[in-house]
């Protein structure tokens, strides 16, 4: 598998196994699949509340911890300096760890709705952010789901620039806008959501692409993120699914195919936006 790399040299495995949700009917079982299926990359957050059954499956899978790249998150309502201390050491804790290779504000305080100055609260959150990674706790600090606007107010005080933005990301939900820009600041973007929903996998568009390029409609968005050049963080159950998320690599998706998925009219949008 093809690798990501961050501004500060660190490489991220190019597909990121997104674990939201994932563990809420098979536990365990779901994350130990995908480290079987070779997913080295598992993507989490104190939100999603499985930070433990993620850390004790990576214990009973044997993997070396140096072979592995763990995400998480402080959540929304958990901002300010403080606090997000406080929450990437339970993280740390619950994912039985002493270090993340990347460590991300889950959403921008706006979000939170519960904020008198979101700037300075996304501020002092990302101060936290700086000491835990200059203190080598952390080898990677980011965002997710912050758009320009937010990423701007944030540099106003900022040491250190972020390394990762995550986005929604898929055909029919491209936020071309906030990609491009965070691209032309060397921020790697991650895609959640990059296979869309059933409306996405069920779009004429993509079946025939995935008819013409011999795969199946998830590893076409998939590939089309790649290309792109936004790191995917799809989810799966299946051992079957797994691999073939992985396997987008063999091939190209032409120019033309390209453009024509990149002006699908909008389909699958999740409803979530950082400002609503």
């Amino acid at each position: 598998m093809e690798n990501f790399k961050l501004w500060n040299g660190v490489e991220i495995p190019a597909i990121g196994f997104g674990t939201y949700k994932s563990t809420v009917e098979e536990g365990k079982t779901v994350i130990l699949r995908a480290l079987e299926a070779g997913y080295r990359h598992l993507d989490t957050a104190a939100f999603y509340g499985n930070e433990e059954l993620i850390g004790e499956s990576i214990k009973d899978s044997k993997i070396p911890r140096d072979q592995l790249f763990l995400t998480s998150k402080v959540w929304k309502t958990w901002l300010g300096y403080d606090n997000t201390i406080k929450s990437f050491e339970e993280s740390l804790k619950k994912l039985g760890t002493d270090y993340l290779d990347l460590f991300l504000i889950h959403w921008p305080a706006a979000a939170g709705h519960m904020y008198e100055d979101p700037k300075a609260t996304d501020q002092s959150t990302w101060k936290a952010l700086e000491d835990l990674y200059e203190s080598g706790k952390i080898r990677g600090i980011g965002l997710s789901n912050f758009l320009p606007h937010h990423y701007l107010g944030l540099m106003e005080t900022a040491k250190i620039k972020p390394m990762v933005n995550q986005l929604e990301f898929h055909p029919g939900y491209t936020q071309q806008a906030a990609v491009d820009f965070f691209q032309a600041q060397g921020i790697v973007v991650e895609g959640w959501s990059p296979i869309g929903r059933a409306r996405v996998l069920d779009d004429p568009l993509i079946l025939k692409l995935a008819e013409k390029y011999g795969k199946n409609p998830g590893q076409i968005c998939l590939r089309f993120a790649v290309q792109r050049n936004v790191l995917p963080l799809p989810k799966s159950s299946s051992v079957e699914r797994m691999k073939m998320n992985q396997e987008v690599f063999d091939f190209q998706i032409s120019e033309e195919d390209m453009y024509r998925l990149l002006t699908m009219p909008q389909t699958g949008w999740s409803g979530e936006h950082p400002d609503l």
